[in-house]
């Protein structure tokens, strides 16, 4: 019998290529990005040139261990700001819908916190949401909405927390359409900023004790992957 020919399996695009379309995307959503790769990149080549001429004009090879130190750290500065700006563009296709939060939290989140694409309170009526973290600066209660919404999920939630983590510090973060709201890219930051005051170990054993209280609320939106997010079509 003859075999059913089957279709070629795409291949995925080479590094350059990724680059390429990430840097376009970045461009296209961050209009200010193509200075701070520019400047990420000469400022270093140009750092290394004069270090070139001042430290070792009469020894070539010096000279050019200088240069190409400078094209190093320019590439490398450019890489790094490139992935920042892009990530920045691609949370400010999805801010403002449901969860959005959740997707920070999965792909961006470091420094020993914990935390879940999941909310751990969703409104079924308006979509609002209440997310939580752990780490070493406390639990912090992330509510996705306006705030005049949510500030009162969160009180609710800290008072569930409360009454079974008497000593253990809980903050609040908003994110939503309000003026004193936090960006999505900000809330990494924002959370490392929080003042230590627990250990490794009281971080983990939170974490099992307020996972035991968690309920699987109905409708909840799973946190949206910004590295598959289309670009919206033009109306």
């Amino acid at each position: 019998m003859a075999r059913n020919p089957t279709p070629d399996t795409p291949k995925e695009p080479g590094r350059i290529k990724q680059m390429w379309n990430v840097f376009q995307m970045t461009r296209k959503y961050d209009s200010s990005a193509i200075w701070y790769l520019l400047a990420g990149f000469i400022i270093p080549v140009v750092l290394g040139v004069v270090l070139a001429f001042v430290l070792s004009s009469n020894n070539v090879f010096g000279f050019v261990l200088y240069i190409i130190t400078g094209i190093m750290a320019g590439i490398l500065a450019f890489l790094i700001i490139l992935g920042r700006r892009a990530e920045r563009a691609a949370y400010s296709q999805i801010a403002g819908q449901p969860g959005a939060v959740g997707a920070v939290l999965k792909s961006s989140l470091r420094g020993g916190w914990q935390a879940s694409e999941m909310p751990v309170h969703v409104s079924p009526r308006t979509q609002d949401a209440v997310y939580r973290a752990i780490g070493r600066g406390g639990i912090v209660l992330i509510g996705e909405g306006p705030k005049s919404r949510t500030q009162r999920m969160l009180e609710d939630e800290r008072r569930s927390i409360l009454r079974v983590l008497p000593n253990v510090p809980v903050h609040f973060l908003h994110v939503g359409p309000d003026p004193e709201s936090v960006p999505l890219h900000k809330i990494p930051r924002k959370m490392r900023g929080y003042k230590p005051v627990l250990r490794k170990n009281e971080v983990l054993a939170i974490g099992n004790r307020l996972s035991s209280l968690s309920k699987s609320p109905v409708g909840v939106p799973k946190g949206i992957d910004p590295n598959r997010v289309r670009a919206q079509r033009p109306r």
